[in-house]
């Protein structure tokens, strides 16, 4: 590696995010799989939990940085299963809402508490400031990512101080 990149901090942090989404993925597969669910069936439900209101496939989709179609699937078997269920949509008449239902919203919790001990430690070790301000950099990367690479494909990059 070219250690002499001005951008090694980015690239560390990228790759950091990545081995720790990986890391996230798997772990939240062994806490949740007791109670039913997979980490990607968890991350559908506490997008729809969190939000203020129900939301369509692809706005959950672009709010965790997942394909629509993947996030079709884990909808539809949260369906299934009745941890979700559907609203008609009075801005879109084909994108449905999803609406989170009250066995979903008890799975979400019970995935949450599942979770309780592991976010404790991690508070504990990290500390509630620096999680703040990784957090806030991480949505700081995400906005920079989303600005630059929604730029038309002959566009030039935009120049650095």
């Amino acid at each position: 590696m070219d250690n002499e990149n001005p951008a090694q901090p980015i690239r560390e942090l990228v790759l950091n995010v990545f081995a720790t989404n990986g890391r996230l993925v798997d772990s939240g597969n062994k806490l949740v799989r007791d109670i039913g669910l997979t980490t990607a069936w968890w991350q559908v439900l506490g997008a729809l939990g969190y939000a203020p209101a129900p939301l369509p496939v692809a706005h959950i989709a672009r709010n965790m940085g997942l394909t629509r179609q993947a996030v079709q699937r884990v909808v539809e078997l949260l369906a299934e299963r009745g941890f979700v269920t559907f609203a008609a949509n009075p801005h879109h008449q084909r994108a449905r809402l999803v609406v989170l239902t009250a066995q979903g919203r008890k799975a979400l919790t019970a995935a949450e508490a599942a979770a309780a001990a592991v976010d404790r430690i991690a508070l504990e070790r990290i500390g509630a400031e620096r999680v703040a301000i990784a957090s806030a950099v991480l949505a700081e990367l995400r906005e920079v990512l989303a600005q630059v690479l929604d730029l038309p494909p002959d566009a030039a990059l935009p120049e650095t101080d």
